[in-house]
């Protein structure tokens, strides 16, 4: 063999581990309006940047008849490459072989992936296309899931994990997503589930389509497994990259900043009027948002799920922050059992990763009822008074309007760490509102014009922000146009806060 072949049989190779499952196979893919594992990779990063890693290598299987059914590769890409500049690692299950079924020989490529992310510091993305194990390698494929389980575990909160489920993802294979900070998904093309339609008709009886059981919708909307939902895969593919620009490497480094034209003084009067004076009245918390963040772009985190709180992605003065905040147009803004959690896990992730954290408070209080209670609301809501309490990141509140109750205290308040406290003068914190307040305090003693005198005079006294300014449990009264610089000047001001909670193993969360 002289030189020349030698180049050419590499030439042929690589050629061959390109094609994966065949050209046919790939046709079939495009056909059911999905891109290929290959196509995916070189979409979703900086155009001639991925460096593939194991590109031939063949499973190690010798049962039913599979040592004759090799194909390079063996339905998973993986590599690394760069995402607007940055590194970041990348694996695709690759449907054309196989069904994308996880093999031994695959999962070590996804575990040599990952060890090699976080040794580097730098996040790592799973584009989930699979039919599940490998059911001729039995064990070893099972072996294989847990030690990608066990990694993400390990990587969790030292670099950004990413999945995105462009196909199936049944069984054992959803664990590994669900243990990653973000989930995405395709509407009407991706599902999850731990056990399919079928297992439920027979143990169960119940009749239910893949699409209402684990589909893009149900996620996003039912369970809250699923944190982005696409129109389709460019869409999808587009919003990690967006994710991205707004999350740091790794824990050890700050997030990126970015240059914006939008001025950091900017006074805006439209807000002055925003918050209602009736204290019934509901308004939209994203118009606040939209009118204080850098050039309106708020990426939206679980948008359709739990809408009563809001949290999401956005940037002041360049800098990126997580902001958390009650939704007063949906449930009055009450903290329930959903919201509690949602916003829990976004806490962690931003105090994880050095996300500054930003609060909007208009809470009524928890949502009354035997169903919340039942559901364990004491221990749902302690999550986020958790979270709160063990961010050490720079804490930023704003009270809109009402804060009542125990919900003033979980939601970023004074008393669990917030560096800086502002209030609206359309503020109420009190134990709760002056209707229930007169009930109690007078016992129905009183006819109805001593009533309503008596809920005035509770109104004038307790519902504004002045009683808690006079206790320092506010930092600072202001106006709502002034909001954008008051943040802005408040993140500069903690931009080297130094905190470090005891020295533990780690603390216990109530799950």
């Amino acid at each position: 063999m002289d030189l020349k072949d030698k180049y050419n049989q590499l030439e042929e190779l690589n050629k061959k581990a390109e094609l994966g499952g065949g050209i046919e196979r790939i046709e079939k893919q495009h056909t059911a309006g999905k891109k290929s594992a290959r196509e995916r990779i070189l979409q979703l990063l900086d155009p001639g940047t991925f460096n593939e890693i194991d590109k031939l290598v063949t499973h190690r299987s010798y049962d039913f008849g599979m040592e004759t059914k090799k194909i390079l590769g063996d339905g998973l890409i993986s590599g690394y490459g760069k995402i607007n500049g940055r590194l970041v690692y990348v694996f695709a299950q690759d449907f054309t072989v196989f069904g994308g079924s996880l093999s031994r020989a695959n999962a070590d490529k996804i575990v040599k992936i990952q060890e090699l992310a976080l040794k580097m510091g730098a996040p790592v993305i799973g584009l989930n296309d699979s039919g599940g194990a490998r059911i001729q390698e039995g064990v070893e494929s099972l072996a294989g899931y847990a030690d990608i389980f066990y990694n993400n575990v390990v990587a969790s909160g030292v670099i950004p994990q990413i999945s995105a489920i462009l196909g199936p993802c049944a069984g054992g294979a959803v664990y590994s997503p669900a243990l990653t900070d973000f989930i995405f998904m395709v509407n009407e093309k991706s599902h999850m589930f731990v056990t399919g339609p079928d297992v439920i008709k027979t143990v169960t009886h119940e009749e239910v389509s893949k699409e209402e059981l684990g589909g893009a919708s149900t996620h996003n909307t039912k369970s809250g497994v699923a944190h982005f939902n696409g129109a389709d895969e460019d869409q999808t593919l587009m919003m990690i990259r967006e994710l991205l620009s707004f999350l740091p490497s790794n824990n050890l480094e700050d997030p990126p900043v970015k240059t914006t034209i939008d001025p950091s003084d900017r006074v805006e009067e439209s807000l002055q009027d925003l918050v209602p004076a009736d204290p019934n009245k509901p308004y939209d918390m994203h118009e606040i948002i939209q009118k204080v963040i850098d050039n309106k772009h708020f990426l939206e985190v679980q948008a359709q799920y739990a809408k009563n709180i809001v949290v999401g992605f956005a940037r002041f003065g360049g800098k990126p922050v997580g902001i958390v905040a009650n939704q007063p147009a949906h449930l009055a803004g009450v903290l329930d059992i959903n919201s509690s959690v949602k916003a829990a896990r976004f806490v962690r992730f931003c105090d994880a990763f050095n996300l500054p954290l930003v609060t909007f408070v208009d809470v009524p209080g928890f949502l009354p009822g035997t169903g919340q209670e039942f559901g364990g609301i004491i221990k749902h809501g302690a999550k986020l008074l958790y979270a709160f309490s063990e961010a050490t990141v720079p804490k930023i509140t704003i009270i809109t309007r009402k804060a009542y109750g125990g919900a003033y205290d979980v939601m970023s308040s004074k008393h669990i760490g917030a560096d800086v406290n502002f209030a609206y003068p359309t503020a109420e914190i009190a134990v709760m509102g002056p209707e229930g307040a007169i009930n109690i305090i007078h016992r129905n003693k009183l006819n109805d014009d001593e009533k309503v005198n008596a809920v005035q005079e509770y109104r004038e006294k307790f519902a504004n922000p002045y009683k808690a300014a006079s206790l320092g449990y506010v930092d600072e009264i202001i106006n709502p146009r002034d909001t954008r610089k008051k943040i802005i000047d408040a993140l500069d001001m903690t931009q080297n806060k130094r905190k470090s909670n005891p020295p533990k193993k780690h603390g216990n969360i109530p799950l």
